[in-house]
C-alpha cells in the first residue's frame, strides 16, 4: 500500500519523539543513583542508651556525612560496640552481684575533622569507666582516603625510604619540650630508664589543622597516659609542622600539608568537652 507524503513525515516524526522520550528516561536512573547516596549520609550523628548496668554515647561531627561510605561504616560498627559493652556490663553485674553499683559508662566521640583535598582526619577518644580507681581515656587517630575510599595507617603518611631513626628523635624531643610545660613531669630517657622515646610506627596520628585551604599543617601524635609518664601526667598530644617532618613525609601526600597552625602541645586545644 502507498503512503502518502503527508502520512509519512507524520510516522516519522512520531518515532522520532518516541526516541527521544527514551533518550530522556536514561538519566533517570543515574539520578536515582545520586538521591540515593546523598540519602545515604542521611541519619544520625549520635547514639545513646542507659540502663541500670550501663550508660553509653557515641558522638560524631558533621563533617563526617560528606563521606556516606565512611559514616555508614563508622555509625554501625560504634554502635554495635556500644550495644556489646552494655550486654557485658549485664552480665559482669549479674556474675559479681553487684546491681548497687553504679552503671558502667562508656562514650565514644569523634572530633577534631581536619580535610585536606586528599584526606579526611579525625579524633577518636574512647572514655571508658568500668569501676576501678578512675576511668580511662583513650585517643586514636582515623585516617581517611578520600581517592580510594580506605582506611590508611599512620605509616602510610609517611615515605617508605624515611629515617625512622631521626623522626623518632624528633618526636621524643618534642614530648621533653611538651612535659617543661607539666609540673612534676618525668623527662624520656632518665637515669631510672623508666620512661623512654615512643616507638613513632605505634603512635596513632591525626593531621593537624592549616590556615591554608585544603592542607594540613602537620601531624599530630597521639600519646595516652601511660605512655611516656605515669597517669597523673596524662596525655601528651603533640603537633610536629610538615617542615620539620620534611623528607619524611609520603611524598604520595605531600601535596597535602602546607600553611601554618599550632605546634607543640595541642592537648587542650583537642580533647573533646
Amino acid at each position: 500500500m502507498n503512503t502518502s507524503p503527508t502520512l509519512r513525515l507524520a510516522l516519522l516524526g512520531t518515532a522520532v519523539a518516541l526516541s527521544l522520550a527514551a533518550c530522556n528516561r536514561d538519566p533517570k536512573p543515574a539520578e536515582g543513583q545520586q538521591a540515593e547516596a546523598s540519602a545515604a549520609a542521611e541519619g544520625p550523628l549520635s547514639y545513646e542508651s542507659a540502663t541500670p548496668y550501663a550508660k553509653v554515647k557515641l558522638t560524631l561531627p558533621e563533617a563526617v556525612k560528606a563521606f556516606p561510605e565512611l559514616y555508614q561504616k563508622l555509625y554501625s560498627e560504634e554502635v554495635g560496640k556500644l550495644k556489646d559493652y552494655t550486654e557485658g556490663a549485664q552480665s559482669d553485674r549479674s556474675e559479681f552481684g553487684s546491681a548497687d553499683l553504679p552503671p558502667y559508662e562508656k562514650q565514644i566521640i569523634y572530633s577534631n575533622p581536619v580535610e585536606t583535598d586528599r584526606l579526611f582526619s579525625m579524633l577518636r577518644t574512647d572514655f571508658d569507666y568500668s569501676g576501678g580507681a578512675h576511668p580511662n581515656t583513650y585517643a586514636t587517630g582515623l585516617l581517611w582516603d578520600k581517592t580510594s575510599k580506605k582506611f590508611l595507617t599512620a605509616a602510610d603518611l609517611f615515605a617508605a625510604d624515611a629515617d625512622k631513626a631521626a623522626l623518632g628523635r624528633t618526636l621524643c624531643d618534642a614530648v621533653n619540650q611538651a612535659k617543661k610545660g607539666r609540673e612534676g613531669a618525668i623527662p624520656l630517657g632518665g637515669s631510672d630508664g623508666m620512661w623512654t622515646c615512643p616507638d613513632l610506627k605505634k603512635v596513632p596520628v591525626v593531621l593537624a589543622a592549616s590556615d591554608a585551604a585544603g592542607k594540613a599543617s602537620g601531624i599530630t601524635f597521639l600519646l595516652n597516659a601511660y605512655d611516656v609518664g605515669p597517669y597523673v601526667e596524662g596525655a601528651y598530644y603533640l603537633t610536629i609542622p610538615f617542615a620539620t617532618l620534611g623528607k619524611g613525609l609520603n611524598p604520595v601526600f605531600a601535596a597535602d600539608f602546607g600553611g601554618t597552625g599550632k605546634t607543640g602541645d595541642v592537648t587542650n586545644a583537642l580533647s573533646p568537652e
